[in-house]
């Protein structure tokens, strides 16, 4: 099979974007995928996901729910598994 074959239906997917806002400059964007982190905890205290702010340079760090990670991790965020310690 040729790579032409093995494409061919294939419609072309557009980038995935996610809709944030900055806390410290009350900013408002869209962030490409690889402009977020999402670090997985073994609770709720522990599991966040957090961007630098693209209008004024901040480190932003929220919470995530289950359904936060859930379409984060579906979108391509780049995601670190925190263990915990003993």
């Amino acid at each position: 099979m040729t790579a032409a074959a093995a494409f061919a239906g294939m419609r072309r997917v557009s980038p995935v974007v996610f809709k944030a806002g900055c806390p410290d400059c009350r900013g408002r964007f869209e962030l490409a995928a690889s402009a977020l982190r999402l670090a997985i905890g073994a609770t709720s205290r522990t599991t966040f996901y957090s961007f630098t702010c693209p209008e004024c340079g901040s480190a932003v760090r929220k919470p995530a729910g289950e359904r936060v990670v859930e379409l984060l991790t579906g979108g391509g965020v780049r995601t670190l598994r925190l263990h915990p310690t003993v």
